[in-house]
């Protein structure tokens, strides 16, 4: 006998079976469908994170105060980034687009009759939009000179000026600040949420405003403004390195530490993704292991159901032994209906995954993407699960005597 009449008797023997047979194939089809569906998932946060961290900008290398030597308490002293370091980088580094700097405030902010609680003010520098990548869309930016001026002017996020002002124009209309009027010079265009921050509803004034008048020091004059981090917007990925050692050479000179004992950290975008694609690669395997188990449960399914079928057709199995059967004969028919009742189930579940994973992507908050190489995996592992589980029955049958299996009622 060939191949495409071991699969027609077995697609024969599974058809006159159908719900038994769709039984057994349940377990492959949840497994297969589970693999597909939750490697989706996890692909998908993945992509929603890689966005998140590039649309911040590019070309980004983040320096940031660090605890881990000396903790809280070695900053207080005098340890950390403090203002003037950022104007340092721009001036001494080579390679640097732009340098930033925020801190963030939460204020009350009236506009006429308007008054709303807890709006986050962010204090930057000029820079802001160019490595922010964001435009304005009415009016313009504060500049370098209105920072060092601690020019009292106001930046608007879209939504923030929707609502203080509805469909007036803002600009040059004052707003309060915890009693500190603002005057409105811009507005910026829609943005978005961007990594959990949400740029439209913020207002945006010259970071010297908010360390003088939101934030204020009392050892601001003798240690200088400290700040949480430094934003550097670099020339582009092959002068990346170059730039990061600079600037951790030029913050330890500054600073008078050592690079092994430095209080501050410098990291890229990439390594910030990198980071997150270790966590979520964690997870996935998770997941998959998870999945796999469901495909396992399916193979014994399927073993068990075929044990079932030798016992039900021993004597069919000693007819054909007596017409001339042999036993590798016997042992490929069955291992062929292990097979297709295998990949049967597997074709389901790869339907159920890909439909699965675009519903839940569509009625959920989380992204899915469908990865092909889940596909693939997942309909191999069908196969191997097929091959694996169905071997034991049809081995056991091409070892049935044809004279009792002949006997066999």
């Amino acid at each position: 006998m060939n191949l495409s009449e071991f699969i027609r008797l077995a697609w024969e023997s599974i058809s006159g079976n159908k719900m038994r047979s769709l039984l057994t194939m349940l377990g492959i089809i949840i497994g297969v469908a589970s693999v597909i569906i939750m490697i989706g998932i996890s692909a998908g946060t993945e992509a929603a994170i890689e966005e998140q961290i590039t649309g911040l900008g590019s070309n980004l290398v983040f320096v940031t105060r660090n605890f881990s030597r000396g903790g809280p308490a070695a900053f207080r002293q005098g340890g950390g980034l403090v203002y003037e370091d950022a104007s340092a980088i721009a001036d001494n580094v080579n390679g640097v687009v732009a340098v930033i700097v925020e801190q963030p405030s939460t204020e009350t902010v009236k506009a006429g009759n308007v008054v709303l609680d807890g709006v986050a003010i962010r204090g930057s520098t000029a820079d802001f939009p160019s490595v922010r990548d964001i435009e304005i869309d009415n009016g313009r930016y504060f500049t370098e000179r209105e920072v060092d001026r601690t020019q009292k002017v106001a930046v608007l996020g879209s939504s923030l000026a929707q609502e203080l002002f509805g469909e007036a124009t803002p600009i040059g209309q004052t707003v309060t600040v915890d009693n500190i009027k603002l005057t409105v010079i811009g507005v910026f265009e829609e943005r978005g949420l961007v990594s959990g921050t949400d740029f439209d509803a913020q207002l945006y004034t010259p970071i010297t405003v908010v360390f003088q008048k939101f934030t204020p020091s009392q050892f601001a004059r003798f240690r200088g403004d400290r700040v949480r981090a430094i934003i550097v917007e670099v020339e582009g990925p092959d002068v990346l390195d170059s730039t990061i050692q600079q600037i951790e050479l030029l913050l330890a000179r500054r600073h008078d530490v050592t690079l092994d004992a430095a209080d501050f950290s410098v990291t890229t975008q990439q390594d910030i993704i990198q980071t997150q694609e270790a966590t979520t690669a964690a997870f996935r395997s998770l997941l998959a292991w998870v999945a796999g188990v469901s495909l396992i449960v399916g193979g014994i399914g399927i073993m068990n159901i075929m044990l079932v079928t030798v016992t039900e057709r021993t004597r069919e199995i000693g007819i054909r032994q007596a017409i001339g059967a042999a036993p590798d004969d016997i042992r490929w028919q069955f291992l062929t209906e292990a097979v297709v009742l295998s990949l049967a189930g597997g074709a389901i579940g790869v339907l159920v995954g890909v439909g699965g994973s675009m519903l839940f992507g569509a009625l959920s908050d989380m992204r899915t993407v469908v990865v092909t190489s889940s596909i693939i995996l997942a309909f191999t592992s069908a196969a191997v699960v097929g091959i694996f589980f169905g071997f034991y029955p049809a081995n056991r049958a091409s070892q049935l005597d044809p004279i009792e299996a002949l006997r066999h009622e």
